[in-house]
C-alpha cells in the first residue's frame, strides 16, 4: 500500500465546510421557489448513478475485449477514453490501473473530492467523507470489508490518490464465467464502486451494484 504524507485523523464530520454551504444554498432558493427538490434529486441521481458509471462501463468493457485497446487505456487512459466519446471538465487527465490476483487498486481523494466525471458521474456521498478519506489510506482492507470486498492475504493494495491534475479509473478483474458475453452485457457487471476499487465486478447473475 502507498503512503500519503497527509494525515486527516478521525474525529471529522460527514459533512465539510463546502457541504454545508451548498445544503444552505439550496435550502434557500427552494424557499424562494427557485428549484424543484425532487427534481434536482433526479438530476444529480442520474449523472451519479446512471450517466456516468455506464460510461465508465463501456471504457472497462471495451478493455477486457479488446487486447490493444486495453494496451493503449493503460498507456495513455486520456486519449483511450476520449476516443469512445468520454471527455471533459475532472476528466483531462486520466490514468488508468488494472486490477490482477497479485494486486488490487483502490481511489482516493485525501484532500478534497477530486473525480473522473466524464467515466464515474458524480461522486457518491461517501467517497466525500473524511472518514473514507482518512481510512482508504490507513486500513484499506477495513474499508474493503465495510463494502463487503474480502481479498485474500496475498493480494497487495495499491492506494491511488487523484487530485486536481490527475484523476484515477480501476479495470476490475473480468468475472470467470463470461466468455460468451458481449461488450453491452459486459458492461452491465461494471459498477461504479468497482471502477473506484471499493468492490469487484459482478458475476453473471449477480445484483447489480451501485
Amino acid at each position: 500500500m502507498s503512503k500519503h504524507p497527509h494525515d486527516h485523523g478521525d474525529d471529522h464530520s460527514e459533512l465539510d465546510e463546502m457541504d454545508l454551504r451548498v445544503r444552505a444554498l439550496e435550502s434557500v432558493l427552494t424557499e424562494k421557489g427557485y428549484i424543484e427538490p425532487a427534481a434536482l434529486d433526479a438530476l444529480i441521481d442520474t449523472y451519479q448513478t446512471r450517466i456516468g458509471p455506464r460510461n465508465g462501463a463501456r471504457v472497462v468493457a471495451r478493455a477486457w475485449v479488446d487486447p490493444a485497446f486495453r494496451d493503449w487505456l493503460l498507456a495513455d487512459a486520456t486519449a483511450a477514453i476520449a476516443s469512445l466519446g468520454y471527455t471533459g471538465r475532472q476528466g483531462e487527465h486520466m490514468v488508468a490501473v488494472a486490477n490482477s490476483d497479485d494486486q488490487h487498486h483502490m481511489v482516493v481523494c485525501t484532500l478534497c473530492s477530486c473525480y473522473p466525471w466524464p467515466v464515474l458521474g458524480l461522486p457518491p456521498t461517501w467517497y466525500k467523507s473524511a472518514p473514507y478519506r482518512s481510512r482508504a489510506v490507513r486500513d484499506p482492507r477495513g474499508v474493503l470489508a465495510d463494502f463487503g470486498t474480502v481479498l485474500p492475504e496475498t493480494t497487495r493494495i495499491r492506494i491511488w490518490d487523484s487530485t486536481a491534475e490527475v484523476r484515477y479509473l480501476v479495470i476490475p478483474q473480468r468475472p470467470a464465467g463470461t466468455e460468451h458475453l458481449g461488450e453491452e452485457e459486459l458492461a452491465a457487471l461494471v459498477s461504479r464502486d468497482s471502477m473506484i476499487g471499493t468492490r469487484l465486478a459482478d458475476a453473471p447473475g449477480q445484483g447489480s451494484q451501485p
